[in-house]
């Protein structure tokens, strides 16, 4: 994994809206100045697309914003295939996937550890040397966040690789986030979905999305 102990000063935190299942919402992350979209392709969530859906957001996608597939312990063939279906630009493993089983597919991948106390990200990152990024999220049973903040102390200084940060990021914590961890991207899904007394997973409220956006502007303006 590169280097990158620091992101510029100069340079904006890019923003992933992760787990986008309707048009409409491709639509708003777009319009709001996303950086990349985020497909899942694990099937127990309630986020999931199959790739076929996939391919039809992905037309709603213009020139130079990433599409990345997210997959979770995934068999190699259903990777290729969804590969094969839909111009994935990154690769996203969010399992108990080893750095040989994630390079074979010859595309960049971000690998993701689940923050925990007692596990060494130093020494996780560097299992992942040729790794485009390492995605920081919370642990939780089962896999991805689930909406959960955490510890942000737990990230020693220094960690190296290009650092997304995930896990319970809104509009209202995105800006102390940036402040603290200076991740070189912020990734939300829970944190911009519609919410009627319970989160309505793999919808999208597009004013949050939009206040996420502004939130991780305004942080950037002030580091």
């Amino acid at each position: 994994m590169k280097s990158a102990d620091m992101k510029p000063a100069a340079m904006k935190t890019r923003i992933k809206i992760c787990g986008l299942t309707r048009e409409e919402d491709v639509d708003a992350a777009v319009a709001a100045g996303a950086d990349a979209i985020g497909f899942v392709f694990y099937p127990p969530s309630p986020r999931y697309v199959t790739p076929q859906r996939a391919a039809e957001l992905v037309r709603r996608i213009p020139p130079f914003v990433e599409v990345v597939g997210l997959f979770v312990n995934e068999p190699a063939e259903n990777v290729l295939a969804a590969c094969a279906a839909v111009p994935i630009n990154v690769l996203q493993f969010h399992g108990d996937e080893d750095a040989a089983y994630c390079r074979q597919f010859s595309r960049p991948y971000l690998r993701a550890a689940r923050v925990r106390p007692g596990l060494d990200l130093v020494e996780f990152a560097g299992s992942f040397p040729d790794a485009r990024g390492l995605l920081l999220d919370a642990f939780v049973d089962g896999y991805g966040g689930g909406g959960h903040v955490f510890d942000w102390t737990l990230i020693p200084p220094g960690l190296p690789g290009f650092l997304i940060l995930s896990g319970g990021l809104t509009a209202e914590n995105v800006g102390a986030a940036i402040e603290r961890v200076q991740p070189f991207a912020v990734d939300v899904s829970s944190g911009v979905e519609m919410s009627k007394g319970e989160i309505r997973k793999g919808i999208k409220d597009h004013q949050k999305i939009a206040a996420f956006v502004a939130a991780v502007r305004k942080a950037d303006e002030s580091i």
